[in-house]
């Protein structure tokens, strides 16, 4: 049998198409590799192995009558347990939970499901979402596939883990202060978070409306424009959801990308770890290398920018939870309840103020720091790969601090909309990390093209243990 492991989900379901693999053949196995990469990482929050064969000997049955299939049939994937399904109910993550299963499909689940694609497990996340490192206090912390010591970022913590060690090609996720971006560079795989309103969000749990973002976390960017182009588009049960057209995103992953101008702000960047502006150095060289051309720009004052998003994410987060924080309040994590106490603190008027500036700051950002640039380059993670123990500080006084190191380079990003592409820097043997290169609105298609350009000079790997 072919390395169904390295196997993007596009060439997957290619060999399906074409035979030369079964989908019930390539859903056993991925099966037994997410049950491996479960006991290692603690991934997995449902094994769905019935369902799940079943769907692939039907798929099998389609392709020999010759009906027609989807672009993703018979492809096992698994998805951040946060989405409905019809006929059940959704983690979340935490004790609390939906009390009844869901009528009707996520409309991502539906687009997938339309497209052929089956879901094999639900995966871990951090408690409804909330939290960038991977820690979950109900559920138990997830683990990294390359070094279970080490976090996996959060809070799509599962799907980053499963697509790291090969389980799957590829899987949902959700971003509102990162939790694409950082899980993705932890585990040493790629992401895409659209633009805000690229991608329906009805049938997601929500966590911050104003700035939630659904997108795909994958080891190859060609699966990043596939499953992208399924998703993205108009859908009347979210009003969010932008009608503007759709790109070919897989017919554009070739088109020239020399020339593009790559800009760099020095003085955001400076803040990080020398070892990971040095990675960022080293990705600015591949880059280079494929003809863009580097420049400088200057983003408008970062930490205002991620004072913003704090007053709008905050009350947010805590009036969708402000039911459950008065009946429920011990069945909460230490971590999230502390974090979703303090947006009760957050004056109307300063969460208000922040959303109106979100406009201002996003004109600004398009018209100054996007001026003489095409994409900017940024650090993900400020620091080396951190420990699960360094960060397992619960709700206690330091908690505040900690976070906003962690997701220093990704939250602003989501106060501005804008739309990221997370890429692995080369390990050269060590810890994974990762750098994203932000694009303008709509320009999902452009980053993409520039990712796949990068991953013919760095190849997806899969995560094995390091020595």
């Amino acid at each position: 049998m072919m390395e169904l492991e390295q196997l993007s989900a596009r060439a997957l379901a290619q060999a399906i198409r074409g035979k030369k693999v079964s989908s019930l053949e390539a859903t056993r196995a991925a099966l037994g590799r997410l049950a491996a990469a479960h006991e290692r990482t603690n991934c997995t929050l449902s094994l769905e192995a019935e369902e799940a064969l079943a769907a692939a000997a039907a798929c099998d049955a389609a392709i020999a009558a010759g009906k027609p299939i989807g672009p993703l049939a018979g492809v096992p994937l698994a998805h951040k347990d946060m989405f409905d399904r019809r006929g059940k109910i959704a983690s979340w993550g935490a004790r609390i939970r939906a009390e009844k299963p869901a009528t009707q499909d996520a409309t991502v689940i539906a687009r997938y499901k339309a497209a052929g694609a089956l879901q094999i497990a639900a995966l871990h996340l951090t408690e409804f979402a909330f939290g960038p490192t991977g820690h979950n206090y109900v559920l138990g912390h997830a683990r990294n596939p390359w070094d279970p010591t080490r976090i996996t970022g959060g809070s799509s913590a599962g799907t980053a883990a499963a697509v790291a060690y090969g389980a799957i090609p590829a899987g949902l996720g959700s971003d509102t202060g990162g939790s694409l971006r950082l899980p993705a560079a932890a585990c040493g795989v790629a992401s895409i978070k659209p633009t805000w309103g690229r991608v329906s969000r009805a049938g997601a749990m929500p966590l911050a409306p104003a700035l939630d973002t659904i997108g795909v976390i994958a080891r190859h960017v060609e699966d990043l424009a596939l499953m992208l182009g399924l998703l993205a588009g108009a859908d009347p049960r979210d009003p969010a959801a932008t009608t503007l057209p759709v790109p070919d995103y897989l017919a554009h992953l070739d088109q020239p990308i020399r020339g593009l101008r790559l800009g760099i702000d020095a003085g955001v960047i400076g803040s990080a770890h020398p070892q990971v502006q040095g990675m960022l150095q080293q990705v600015t060289k591949i880059l280079e290398g494929q003809g863009l051309v580097t420049a400088a720009c200057r983003f408008p004052d970062w930490q205002t920018l991620d004072h913003l998003v704090q007053l709008t994410q905050m009350p947010d987060c805590s009036a969708v939870h402000a039911a459950y924080l008065r009946s429920r309040p011990n069945d909460y994590g230490p971590q999230v309840r502390a974090r979703l106490e303090l947006g009760h603190f957050i004056g109307a008027v300063d969460h208000l103020t922040a959303l109106r500036a979100r406009g201002s700051y996003l004109r600004r950002t398009l018209e100054d720091t996007f001026k003489d640039i095409d994409i900017a380059v940024l650090p993900i993670l400020a620091d080396p790969l951190p420990t699960i123990a360094e960060l397992d500080i619960g709700g206690g006084p330091t908690l505040q601090a900690a976070m906003a190191r962690v997701v220093k380079y990704t939250r602003p990003i989501n106060y501005l909309g804008l739309p990221t592409l997370a890429l692995p820097v080369p390990r050269a043997g060590g810890l994974p990390n990762g750098i994203q290169l932000v694009g303008r609105p709509f320009a999902e298609a452009q980053l993409l093209a520039v990712g796949q350009a990068y991953q013919r000079e760095v190849p997806p790997e899969v995560a094995r243990p390091l020595a």
